[in-house]
């Protein structure tokens, strides 16, 4: 009966180890105000949920003996979730930093906020497209997108017992670089806007030597910047989303 019973609790394990790494770095359900107890149960949840329809692949894997041998199907099972989520992360890391960058340049940067994400303090602008961006993972349903691109991993990246370092390091590499275009990409009219009006304030002070320019003008430029994310703000929330949705599809 023990024995019989070995092989399932074993895959169900397997399970767990991929969801939980997965979701211990995905943005929205990593979350440092979800409490730790929360999050344990949702993945604990969603294992069960998913062993039954996950079973035949795990069915070889988890009837392995020995120590060392269950030892590294844990391992490539947890590092397989890891890798996953860490992409994910990626996405909304992009978008953190554009938030970062967006208020430094329309001089809002000392302007402090509380963290979403992190633990970290963050400008109030990068706060709020951060709890924007996160807002709308979860209204558009990209967390349900979520859970299935974690099962269709299991067809693209199939349990073997072994984590391939390989290629998880090019698949990693290349999210970086998309992400990190990504992050320009938001930012881009805050930097076109940031230039010209840095330039205009430079040839005003040129021509006024007498009138402290760069004083006078920062509400101007505040001003000037929110005004740009007010018009830009639903573009940005766009390309991140699709962004991402793209990348959850690809599974």
């Amino acid at each position: 009966m023990t024995d019989f019973l070995a092989q399932p609790v074993v895959a169900v394990f397997l399970v767990f180890c991929r969801i939980g790494g997965c979701l211990m770095l995905m943005p929205g359900f990593a979350s440092t105000r979800v409490p730790m107890r929360v999050r344990l149960l949702l993945v604990v949840a969603i294992s069960l949920a998913m062993s039954p329809l996950l079973m035949p692949m795990l069915e070889e894997l988890s009837s392995i003996d020995g120590p060392v041998r269950l030892f590294r199907a844990i391992t490539s099972e947890s590092l397989t979730g890891i890798l996953i989520g860490f992409i994910g992360r990626l996405f909304l890391a992009a978008v953190e930093f554009a938030g970062n960058v967006i208020a430094s340049l329309i001089g809002y940067g000392a302007l402090p906020g509380a963290p979403i994400e992190g633990n970290e303090p963050a400008p109030a602008l990068a706060s709020l497209i951060t709890l924007s961006a996160t807002l709308f993972m979860f209204v558009l349903d990209l967390h349900l997108m979520v859970l299935m691109t974690i099962a269709d991993s299991y067809r693209a990246l199939p349990p073997q017992g072994f984590f391939e370092t390989q290629p998880s390091l090019v698949a990693l590499s290349g999210k970086l670089s998309e992400t990190t275009i990504l992050a320009g990409r938001l930012a881009a009219p805050f930097i076109i806007y940031s230039v010209l009006i840095n330039l205009a304030m430079g040839l005003t002070n040129k021509l006024t030597p007498q009138i402290p320019v760069f004083f006078v003008s920062l509400p101007f430029v505040i001003a000037g910047g929110l005004f740009v994310f007010w018009f830009t703000i639903h573009d940005l929330m766009r390309v991140f989303i699709h962004a991402l949705s793209a990348w959850l599809g690809t599974f």
